[in-house]
């Protein structure tokens, strides 16, 4: 009986990734204004909808009306946005392309001024095919959604994991 108990009650070890560095008292959030030091038209606000949206569907915190109202403030700058081309055609031409993000982002408690997570150049990738010049822009845009959305969630990730 003891045995069983000692082998029910698991050894106490655990992934230390799964802790939330940030404290629990701090429940509200702001999403401040992206900055763009790009040419890409609206890339801010792309972005920063993509945090919005995964700081609402994650739950864990309330969004705040105002930077005032906030416990924490999400910043973010994207600092550059380029593409390239993935691969080719027979005919030398690009088929498919690689958008290349860098971003600034920072998590910091309001009151305090204290920073909780940072990163200055975190990264991301989205490819998108070439086609004919109307379908390769909304491919690419479509692809550039996806890519705020999918480097926001792995922000997010590390950003409560204390990584």
């Amino acid at each position: 009986m003891l045995l069983a108990a000692v082998l029910l009650s698991g050894c106490g070890y655990h992934m230390a990734g799964g802790e939330e560095t940030v404290a629990p008292g701090l429940r509200t959030v702001f999403v401040d204004l992206f900055t763009n030091r790009t040419g890409e038209a609206y890339a801010e606000n792309i972005f920063r909808s993509a945090f919005i949206s995964r700081f609402v569907q994650e739950g864990r915190f309330k969004l705040a009306r105002s930077r005032g109202e906030a416990d924490v403030i999400c910043r973010g700058a994207v600092r550059s946005l380029q593409a390239s081309p993935l691969s080719y055609k027979a005919t030398n031409l690009s088929a498919e392309d690689r958008i290349t993000v860098t971003l600034e982002i920072s998590l910091e408690e309001r009151e305090s001024g204290r920073t909780i997570w940072a990163n200055g150049a975190f990264t991301g990738t989205g490819d998108y095919p070439v086609t004919t010049v109307g379908v390769t822009e909304i491919s690419r845009k479509n692809a550039l959604t996806k890519l705020a959305s999918d480097t926001a969630e792995r922000a997010y990730r590390l950003m409560m994991s204390g990584f």
